[in-house]
């Protein structure tokens, strides 16, 4: 799951059927242990919905993080389980050109808000 600006921007599912490889990252397609020009390895998911969502938010919030990568693996009963945050992430062009989505163009309008907010004169 991507948050930016503390709030949950898109979740990527990712196809671990040839492996348990999991960087989104442009680098990973030059490698052989990470195929995603030959199957859609990354997939933006349109319908992700859990009901805790705002449980991760609050979870930035209290931390002081306002971009994040949270990882989740579901079980085979449908359950799901964090395994990872992480500060500093990595988004695949391709999945988000098929979504029409773009964390980085997200991040810089964040940051760029950030900006005019620390330069306000009081």
């Amino acid at each position: 799951m991507e948050f930016v600006n503390g709030k949950f921007f898109y979740c990527v599912e990712v196809d671990t059927s040839q492996g348990f490889e999991l960087c989104p990252a442009e680098a990973c397609e030059l490698e052989s242990n990470c195929p995603t020009g030959e199957y859609e390895k990354f997939r933006i998911r349109e319908d992700f919905l859990i009901s805790n969502i705002d449980t991760y938010e609050k979870f930035l919030a209290d931390n002081d993080i306002g971009i994040a990568g949270i990882e989740i693996i579901f079980d085979a009963n449908g359950e799901y389980w964090t395994y990872d945050v992480n500060t500093n992430t990595n988004y695949n062009p391709q999945a988000e050109a098929a979504a029409k989505k773009s964390a980085p163009e997200e991040i810089a309008r964040y940051l760029s808000s950030l900006n005019r907010a620390s330069n306000l004169v009081y």
